[in-house]
């Protein structure tokens, strides 16, 4: 097991928040975008992303080989992919706005503030355990380097 591997477990859980802040940033900018793809022609507003995210070593079996010496994998969490939120959109009556329906329905994106808000502090929360993690192993390996003084 390599001294800094611990670092690079922290990194990558690091970039991930570091990423599904930034889709959470988009969400947040795009929550009123009606126009935000357009489909056979016509415009659909704006669908919430998230963030789907997977750990690297994902059997028990990995870490104990690793353990064990047997296996070079390497641990930590990854960034999959980023999927649409399939939620329906939420139609406002506004008979006066372009994107008006006949009815004068309006459909608006499926962003929900406050759901966006929760998903930020948990990820903003993740990234600062994670840093404190990395700091710890930093100090660690500095009063291990103090030893052999």
């Amino acid at each position: 097991m390599s001294i800094f591997q611990s670092i690079n477990i922290s990194a990558s859980a690091l970039t991930a928040q570091r990423v599904r802040m930034d889709v959470i940033s988009s969400n947040m900018a795009n929550m009123d975008t009606t126009r935000g793809e357009l489909v056979n022609g016509e415009w659909q507003p704006y669908r919430r992303k998230m963030v789907v995210t997977q750990s690297q070593g994902s059997q028990f079996s990995s870490f104990l080989n690793k353990a064990l010496g047997s296996s070079k994998e390497v641990n930590g969490v990854k960034v999959t992919k980023i999927t649409e939120d399939e939620t329906p959109f939420e139609l406002n009556y506004d008979p006066e706005h372009p994107d008006a329906n006949e009815e004068g329905y309006v459909a608006m994106p499926n962003v929900d503030p406050l759901k966006e808000m929760v998903d930020l502090i948990s990820s903003t929360r993740s990234y600062e355990a994670n840093v404190t993690a990395m700091n710890a192993t930093k100090g660690m390996l500095m009063k291990a380097l103090e030893i052999g003084k």
